[in-house]
């Protein structure tokens, strides 16, 4: 029997994966914290058990693993920039990790877990009071969008800042979960759809970012918020070229899962450009308006294409 509030501390995978199994349907892994309890403070997240995960030391540490960097999991985004080994192939990464929230929030904070952390939407991440005063969405068990007034999709935003950064550098996630280990690109877990905005299993447990080696990028990455030191993004932005010519750009904060265009240094970048802005499915569920949000990928990518001498 499951206890009516369970906070479990396993000291490996194989734990934690026991754990899990025993407890579907009613857990939590729980890595900084800095999203999944602001959401149960909320109310948006209610799940009566807690596994934490934070004690995984195989979690943690950077190593090159072949043709790969290796990053734990559980890496601080805080203490990125202290490392060298990212600096000088993927300083885009640190650029992107000191991004995100205020630096308190950043001494907590895991790379895997603002990789994971829960779509956002004005009309839903609010106290539980307001939710329920002006009317609950398909987020939360309502039957309408209440950005939208539609009764079909949410479109709650993916906010991370580093994922964008991670998806231009054509990173890789390992996940473990209860029917083994997988190495995939990071875009692919992003589904698109507010409601369940990943496709990984109940029990997966993102183990690592793995970064290919001696690709030569050169890249740029921009954030728009109301105010620099706190907000989540609004619009995020990477670019990176390798030095064979490839070209990815990928954004967040415009569409339940990342947008990513993919090309090289010699296409037409006025069309890169179109297909980055038909592709952001951006509402107005933020504190920036729809129109103005999408019209900033234009000026960011243009200042990108600038930079990078394109």
């Amino acid at each position: 029997m499951i206890a009516e509030k369970t906070y479990l501390i396993p000291t490996s995978v194989d734990e934690a994966l026991k754990m899990a199994k025993a407890n579907l349907g009613s857990f939590k892994y729980l890595a900084g914290g800095t999203d999944v309890m602001v959401n149960r403070f909320q109310g948006n997240e209610e799940s009566p058990c807690l596994i934490d995960i934070t004690k995984i030391n195989t979690l943690k540490g950077i190593s090159k693993d072949g043709k790969f960097l290796r990053i734990g999991s559980l890496e601080i985004l805080e203490e990125l920039k202290y490392k060298k080994e990212i600096a000088e192939e993927f300083p885009m990464l640190i650029e992107a990790a000191l991004a995100v929230g205020a630096p308190l929030l950043r001494k907590t904070a895991t790379l895997g877990g603002n990789i994971l952390c829960e779509n956002r939407c004005l009309f839903y991440n609010q106290s539980e009071w307001w939710r329920e005063a002006i009317g609950f969405c398909l987020k939360c068990e309502g039957d309408i969008c209440i950005a939208t007034k539609g009764k079909k999709a949410c479109f709650s935003e993916l906010v991370s800042d580093t994922a964008p950064a991670l998806i231009a550098l054509d990173a890789e996630i390992e996940i473990v979960d209860v029917n083994g280990i997988k190495q995939i690109p990071i875009e692919t877990i992003y589904t698109g759809d507010g409601v369940h905005p990943r496709n990984l299993s109940e029990t997966a447990i993102l183990t690592a970012i793995l970064l290919p080696l001696n690709r030569g990028f050169k890249t740029d990455f921009h954030k728009l918020r109301e105010r620099e030191s706190l907000e989540f993004t609004s619009l995020t932005s990477a670019i990176a070229i390798d030095k064979n010519g490839k070209l990815k750009i990928a954004l967040s904060g415009v569409d339940p899962k990342a947008v990513v265009v993919e090309g090289t240094v010699n296409d037409d970048k006025a069309l890169l450009i179109k297909k980055a802005i038909k592709g952001a499915r951006a509402i107005d569920n933020d504190m920036y308006s729809r129109k103005y949000r999408r019209e900033m990928i234009r000026v960011f990518l243009n200042r990108s294409f600038k930079k990078l001498n394109l």
